[in-house]
């Protein structure tokens, strides 16, 4: 009778992948055992070979929820297997590789049991088992057995006991396993010190007086899985806006939570594949576009079209859910720009303000874990930013970095992660902030000693950005010296092109693609500040092949808060500021910047007082948006004139091939690069503005003639390099319309089109494609 070995690579620790091997073996009438085993789970079998065909097949379609199989290898067995029957066996070694699953929401199972008053876990906000419940955010020390998490804390009751040992239950070695005896609780609190009863609100318990709290139009601080959040009705115009001003976020859009998606789909035009993101373990925040059949309070997502929104992800926001018929935001629990509170006297002192009661519990938050944001462009998935239910989720390395030595990347100073490199895979921390602020810098450096304590790294070269400046790069610098190890600088924008060369496969020894990087700004490799770039790249090295026009950038990050800059900048690089006084002086923009002081502005320029050059398209964004009256004077954060300009693009404009309807941009080569310029573009809009076009209209045009540019741009590239493939990053490429129109003019050329999906296209991603060059530059150097 045929006997075989086989064993599993990839997530099939601590996600209940042995009990799935048992049940399916019995099925299929196999003997042998299964185990856990250095590099994931060992299984022996023997049975006859239909039989072991047919179990292979049910194991990678009935597949545990959180499990993923990399690899799987089948090999004749050689000895002899004594078994009777199927058993599941101890571990052949202590050498256990560290496997850590994400964070997952409530499966449909435990959803049911909370509902269900003849079960033990109904109404309990902390059920759980091995198909979902907390991972990351609970943590402290390997290997993830309950005595190094937060649930420590609770003995685990008999009853919670005999299913942990059930093979045959799902809570099978379900670390985080409890219940109303023996679990975690929560309480509900006011914020000015009160005393709180549920008779107050003839509710069930505190939980389900919460949902009556919001209804009433208070703000509620609620402790989740991985950080405290902030509650209130989003249909309540006043309370939203209460919380905008308490929470000292004016603009920026608020995360949403409704009950189902039918109650998101009064509100929002949701597709296939956003339903499917919405319902899935990771449950992020989905951006939806916003219907017109019911409106949520104005404050919600001031200037968006798009809506924020997810679904409950733990028993607790089922249950403050159950009775709630419309949607609540649920924004991180912090001041603006402070990392997301998770300590309950933390809370206390820095939401006492915000929040008028709290809802906490006494399950310790380990590790500070946002939730994931996410949105659909052409039915492919791109992370806008990964958190929960994503990280610290591998990603496989493509050919020819498979045996690279263990590697550190620092990632940027805005919407930082890191990235540790082993064995053929990345693995990439949580979101972790901007770092310009103090403690979100001081919580990046406790979640990266953890991490290397976790994955049991001690990486041989530390990858950095090249901007002397970063506090990321001072760090891994500071690392390097400490471990007497090489430090790696990285160029900005050749590390956005090869982390999505690198999650899209591209092998290590592929010839050059051309990448195309936009975004606000990276330090250059001239000392200059880039940000609109075409490079002929490959891991090791790349070429610059063009670039947009450098503009001053007049204040340094004044201009990323007041776009108004960026106009006045745009304008006099194109030697259009005379022409206005000329031909343009009755419109408003150009009235709006006689008021400001402009000589004072133009020694700044001439100087090179804090006006360093830039040939960012994030900031060309900013001053198109500014010209034709979108948030001109004043942003709150980075990029939001351009985002809002976007929200307004008139789709029939758009979608109209009229050569009227598209702004002419022009390029030039000139110091052995290409250089596009906006001129014609500004003269175009200038005429616009004094036609009065309306705004979507132009934002239309500007949009098309942007993309129509780049392509051509490409056409023109590909003539003189063997270019079959381009890659498009950075987080301008993070706006859906220039994504949409880029790729689908590129396709039409029949060049292939990388974009992003596992990391993300803004500096979320950087520290992917620094490991992977700062590995590549190793391999280079042992060859």
């Amino acid at each position: 009778m045929p006997t075989e070995e086989i064993r599993v690579r990839g997530t099939v620790q601590g996600v209940g992948f042995r009990p799935t091997v048992y049940r399916l073996a019995k099925a299929c009438d196999l003997r042998g055992d299964v185990c856990n085993h250095g590099q994931g789970v060992l299984i022996r079998v023997s049975g006859s070979e239909k039989a072991i065909t047919e179990f292979i097949a049910r194991l990678q379609t009935e597949c545990p929820p959180l499990a993923r199989i990399n690899q799987l290898t089948r090999i004749i067995y050689e000895g002899e297997l004594t078994f009777d029957n199927f058993v599941i066996s101890t571990s052949v070694s202590n050498a256990i590789k560290t496997e850590i699953t994400p964070d997952a929401a409530t499966c449909l199972q435990c959803q049911q049991e909370i509902f269900d008053p003849f079960s033990r876990f109904f109404r309990y906000p902390f059920t759980n088992c091995t198909h979902c419940g907390p991972r990351l955010s609970i943590i402290r020390a390997i290997p993830y057995d309950r005595c190094n998490t937060s649930m420590s804390a609770f003995a685990v009751c008999s009853e919670c006991g005999k299913e942990y040992h059930d093979v045959e239950n799902r809570r099978f070695h379900a670390q985080p396993v409890a219940c109303h005896v023996c679990g975690p609780t929560a309480w509900l609190e006011r914020t000015d010190g009160k005393s709180v009863t549920a008779s107050m609100f003839s509710m069930l318990d505190d939980v389900d007086a919460v949902c009556t709290l919001l209804q009433k139009g208070e703000i509620v601080a609620i402790k989740g899985l991985g950080g405290i959040h902030l509650a209130c009705d989003a249909t309540q115009e006043t309370v939203v806006e209460k919380l905008r001003q308490r929470k000292k976020r004016y603009h920026k859009p608020f995360a949403l939570m409704a009950r189902d998606i039918e109650i998101i789909e009064q509100y929002c035009i949701v597709n296939a594949k956003e339903k499917e993101l919405l319902t899935s373990s990771a449950a992020p925040i989905v951006l939806l576009q916003a219907s017109d059949k019911k409106q949520l309070a104005s404050s919600v997502a001031l200037g968006q079209s798009s809506l924020g929104f997810m679904l409950p992800y733990t028993p607790l926001h089922h249950l403050i859910l159950r009775r709630m018929n419309r949607p609540i935001v649920l924004t991180s629990g912090n001041l603006a720009d402070e990392p997301q509170c998770i300590d309950n006297d933390e809370a206390r002192e820095k939401l006492g303000t915000i929040a008028d009661y709290f809802l906490f519990h006494n399950r310790e938050i380990i590790n500070r874990v946002d939730d994931s944001v996410v949105k659909v462009i052409s039915d492919k998935v791109q992370i806008i930013r990964r958190a929960r239910g994503y990280a610290p989720t591998s990603i496989s390395l493509p050919l020819g970095f498979h045996n690279v030595p263990q590697i550190l990347a620092m990632g940027s100073e805005l919407k930082n992660t890191f990235c540790l490199l082993r064995e053929g895979e990345a693995i990439l921390s949580q979101h972790l902030g901007d770092l310009e602020n103090s403690a979100a810098f001081n919580a990046y450096q406790d979640t990266l000693n953890l991490y290397l304590n976790l994955f049991e790294h001690k990486p041989e070269i530390i990858a950095i950005d090249k901007h002397p400046e970063y506090l990321s790069s001072k760090l891994g610098k500071e690392l390097a010296g400490a471990n007497q190890i090489k430090v790696y600088p990285v160029q900005h924008h050749h590390a956005h092109i090869a982390a999505c060369m690198a999650e899209n496969g591209i092998p290590l020894d592929s010839p050059p693609i051309l990448g195309i990087a936009l975004d606000g700004l990276g330090y250059g490799d001239d000392g200059t500040f880039w940000g609109g770039e075409f490079l002929l790249a490959d891991y090791r090295k790349f070429q610059r092949l063009a670039t947009f026009k450098p503009v001053a950038m007049i204040g340094g990050e004044q201009a990323i808060y007041q776009p108004w800059r960026n106009t006045y900048a745009q304008l006099l690089t194109a030697n259009l500021w005379d022409d206005c006084e000329e031909k343009y002086s009755d419109l408003e923009i150009f009235k709006f910047l006689k008021n400001k002081p402009l000589k004072l502005l133009n020694q700044l320029i001439e100087k090179g007082i804090n006006s360093p050059s830039v040939s960012s398209v994030g900031r060309l964004f900013d001053a198109v948006a500014a010209a034709i009256g979108i948030y001109r004077e004043e942003c709150s954060y980075e990029g939001q004139a351009a985002i809002a300009m976007e929200a307004i693009v008139d789709v029939s404009s758009l979608n109209n091939d009229k050569e009227t309807l598209i702004y002419p941009f022009s390029f030039s080569f000139s110091d052995s690069i290409y250089c596009i310029d906006p001129r014609q573009m500004w003269q175009a809009l200038l005429n616009d503005l004094q036609q009065q076009i309306p705004q979507p209209v132009m934002a239309a045009k500007f949009h098309k003639g942007l993309a129509n540019v780049i392509v051509e741009m490409v056409k023109h590239l590909s003539q003189e390099n063997l270019i079959n493939q381009v890659a498009l990053t950075g987080g301008v490429f993070q706006n859906c319309i220039l994504l949409k129109e880029v790729t689908k003019r590129l396709e039409t050329l029949e060049i292939k089109v990388l974009t992003h999906s596992l990391v993300p296209a803004n500096d979320g991603g950087l520290s992917l494609g620094q490991a992977v060059i700062a590995a590549a530059q190793l391999i280079h150097v042992d060859i």
